[in-house]
């Protein structure tokens, strides 16, 4: 019997998404999301981005209107006292926390995104690479 190859399955970044700010909201606690700013698609303020990010607050009473959906966050917030559509492209959400505790995920890239290339000297002649560290949030204020 021969194998027939697996249809391909949608990207699970939604689903992880929505899982945690669930999690995160019924034990009471604001979820934030991690947004790279560089991302396409991105609808922000630009006053919102710092060091290349933007971080969120994605709590029911912070925004309104919040769509989880499969290809993006959107919402209604107010920064600096003005109301801003914001979108924010999966793919650009680099994880998801609560802001008291820093506990969440960071969301893995789909299968079919293409990492970013290599610095061109760090290559197999630029030496071993150094060890990973275990992953970590850290709640900017």
């Amino acid at each position: 019997m021969s194998e027939a190859a697996a249809p391909p399955m949608t990207s699970n970044r939604p689903y992880l998404l929505r899982a945690m700010h669930e999690w995160i909201v019924d034990n009471g606690m604001t979820p934030y999301l991690l947004v790279d700013a560089a991302a396409e698609g991105l609808q922000v303020p630009s006053s919102a981005v710092k060091d290349g990010r933007v971080v969120l607050n994605i709590a029911s009473r912070a925004v309104a209107n919040l769509q989880l959906g499969n290809r993006d966050v959107s919402f209604m917030a107010r920064f600096a006292g003005v109301s801003h559509t914001v979108v924010v492209p999966l793919a650009a959400v680099l994880a998801v926390y609560a802001q008291e505790t820093g506990q969440g995920m960071g969301l893995p890239p789909d299968e079919g995104e293409v990492a970013p290339p290599q610095d061109p000297g760090a290559g197999p002649a630029a030496g071993p690479e150094p060890p990973k560290r275990g992953g970590h949030l850290r709640i900017i204020k």
